[in-house]
Parts: structure tokens; sequence; C-alpha cells
């Protein structure tokens, strides 16, 4: 309810009294509560279904019948590990809509994206932030998760190396505060700006990283609080507009953006896609929760 809220700039009161009404309404209970947080119930499964056909056709009639009307030039900033996962998607489905429209992207950490909108290099930024008060919207929110080699033992180095991508990462500092927390010592291996890099260097268990759950690759591991690590903070994917007008196409890529994300989980499992609650505990083998992706490991 909190992560709806902060999507929907609702008080979490506000969103529990919506879905109670749409329960009075439907007499029927929509959610209900165990230890892993809020479940649909059948009756919850049933309407989440049919509201996003509905949805759909709301997209569909809104992109006939504005299709003309959008064309020109937008630019997109997103960090690299956004783009494959999350943005892709959104981005094949609105270049289908207009393909009028000359898209254009920029890459580089979330701190760089959010200095290049406010000097109108790009039109919109998707950046990765800590959960909490933010000029831009939340669109989604995810775990933050400590990232190894498959059967590697990195993690059980001293200190433990770590690897960010680069020194402006968005997780960095969250990273740091809680290994400081928690006494760990630690060690940089690799910041040079390059996922592929930082990827091959996890794969080569030189080194552990921290990323997004529903962005670790299949074949490396996603290492668990049996590994010795401290827990990481949750994150938040914001939307960042411009104050200026961008023009009809950032407005409408914005829509597109939002409602992939929001609207349909984008982020696979995300704490705040489709309503299904948290996601914080492991379900079989996977890291997901929904059986794809990076696989669980305890150390």
């Amino acid at each position: 309810m909190t992560a709806a809220g902060n999507a929907l700039h609702l008080t979490q009161g506000a969103v529990s009294q919506q879905i109670r009404r749409l329960e009075d309404l439907f007499g029927d209970t929509l959610f209900e509560r165990d230890r892993r947080g809020l479940r649909l119930t059948a009756a919850g499964e049933r309407l989440l279904g049919k509201a996003r056909r509905l949805l759909v056709l709301n997209d569909e009639i809104w992109a006939d019948m504005t299709a003309r009307a959008v064309e020109g030039k937008v630019r997109l900033g997103a960090p690299h590990d956004l783009l494959g996962p999350c943005l892709a998607p959104v981005l094949k489905a609105y270049a289908e809509a207009y393909p009028q429209v000359e898209i254009s992207l920029a890459c580089a950490p979330s701190p760089n994206l959010i200095g290049a909108l406010a000097k109108g290099e790009i039109d919109l930024a998707v950046v990765e932030e800590p959960l909490g008060p933010s000029a831009g919207e939340c669109l989604c929110v995810e775990r933050l998760v400590w990232v190894g080699a498959r059967a590697g033992n990195a993690h059980r180095r001293h200190p433990l190396p770590i690897s960010m991508v680069a020194d402006t990462c968005a997780f960095r500092p969250a990273v740091l505060a809680a290994l400081q927390e928690h006494g760990k010592e630690w060690r940089t291996v690799f910041e040079n700006g390059s996922i592929e890099a930082t990827t091959a260097t996890v794969r080569a268990d030189l080194a552990i990283t921290a990323w997004l759950a529903f962005t670790v690759p299949a074949d490396l591991d996603i290492l668990t609080a049996e590994a010795g690590l401290p827990e990481l903070p949750p994150f938040a994917i914001t939307l960042h507009r411009p104050r200026r007008d961008a023009g009809a196409a950032a407005a409408e890529l914005a829509r597109y953006l939002r409602d992939g994300l929001i609207r349909n989980g984008q982020a696979p499992g995300s704490l705040l896609a489709a309503g299904h609650g948290h996601r914080g505990d492991p379900v079989g083998k996977s890291g997901r929760g929904s059986g794809e992706g990076g696989s669980l490991r305890a150390g």
C-alpha cells in the first residue's frame, strides 16, 4: 500500500480506503494478508485480469486518436541496467505506435541523468533512487540485492571485493552505508562506468555487486542473508520530467513509460507490480519469485 501510494501520490490510508470501497462495491475481498505481506484473493485475480484488458483497450483508443498529432524528436535518459528488462518493451511499443517520432537514448548513472535533464540535454529521465521523497514520479519499487558468480566464493573474501560500475552509481551510497553499519571491510575492484565489464568481473568471481533483483542475469546468483551480507534497502524507479514543456512526443513517451511500468508491472515481480505485495522472501530457486532469472544462493 505504501509503494502504491508513492506511485499515485496518495497516502497509504487513501489507497487502503479505495481498496475497501472496491471490496464493498463487489461484495468480496480482493486482498488477504499473510507472513509475506498482501496477496490477491481469487476475486482479486479475476479483477486484475479484466482491469488490465480494460486499460489496454483504453491505451489503444488513445493511441489511435492521437497518433497523427505526435511527431518530432524525444531524448530519453536511463541507466544501462534498465534498458533491457525494463524499458525495451515500452520503447518498442512506443516506436510502433509513433513511427514518425525519432527516439534518442542516453545511458548514464542516475545522478548524471538528473543533471543532464536539468541542463536540457535530455527530455525525460528514468532513474533509480532510494525509496522516499523525490522530485520524480515513482513508477515501481524493487529490491536491491547482492549478486555474485554462480557457486562463487567472492562474498566470503576479506575485505569484501565490490564492483559498482561507476563511482556515481545510485546504489553505491546505500551499499557502502550498509557495509559500514555492519562493520564489514570492503575494497573496490572495478568502477569504470561499464556494466558489461562489471558483469564480467562478477562472472569471473573477482567481486560481488548490487543490482535491482529483476535485472540480475540468469547465470548469476542472488546472494541471500545466509551469505553473511547486510540487507540492502529497496529502490524506486522514477520518471523525471523537465520544468519546461518538452513537447507532445515527450509527453506521450512519459505516458507509455508510466503505463508500462505501473499498470503492467513491467519490472518483473517488482514490489509495486500488479498489487502482488512483498516479494522479499525467496520462492523455490528463483531470485524473483516468478521462476525467472538469477538463482538464490545462501553461500
